[in-house]
């Protein structure tokens, strides 16, 4: 059986392609999850995605990931800013936490410079586009691979 890795997408990420093209690109959700999902395939990963546009279900979510999967990729959108629950509950998770964002927080507006998820990932990708996603999951399995051989 494939390790797990479970995508989580935050607040307005379904709005993707249509939501400041200019900033985030025409790609849409749905787009940035194939190419993730292809990316973990070719690495081994089963991947698993959710969005939500609520804090809780993405809270959840987290929770049941907890002893099931390996790894999160996690672009939490603008709760990534202000997310203190999902970074607790991400503080609980014991695998390999990675978060991305499609645009460059730290050139954009002041309030969008600071990340309460940051200090509980492994690291962080952003700015990149939907590249930052295929990065991510590569990031995941070379850390899963130091991972299982340091033990």
């Amino acid at each position: 059986m494939s390790p797990a890795l479970l995508l989580l997408s935050g607040p307005n990420l379904n709005l993707l392609g249509e939501r400041q093209p200019l900033v985030y690109g025409t790609d849409t959700l749905d787009d940035h999850v194939a190419r993730a999902r292809a990316a973990a395939e070719a690495r081994g990963l089963d991947l698993e995605h959710f969005q939500s546009n609520h804090e809780g279900a993405l809270v959840e979510t987290v929770h049941s990931a907890r002893g099931r999967c390996a790894a999160i990729v996690v672009n939490a959108a603008a709760l990534t800013h202000y997310g203190w629950s999902l970074h607790d509950a991400l503080a609980a998770f014991d695998g390999v936490v990675i978060e991305v964002h499609l645009s460059n927080p730290s050139a954009r507006e002041p309030w969008r410079h600071t990340s309460v998820l940051a200090p509980v990932a492994d690291g962080t990708i952003s700015g990149l586009g939907g590249l930052g996603y295929e990065l991510a999951v590569e990031a995941v399995a070379r850390l899963l691979d130091e991972r299982s051989t340091a033990h």
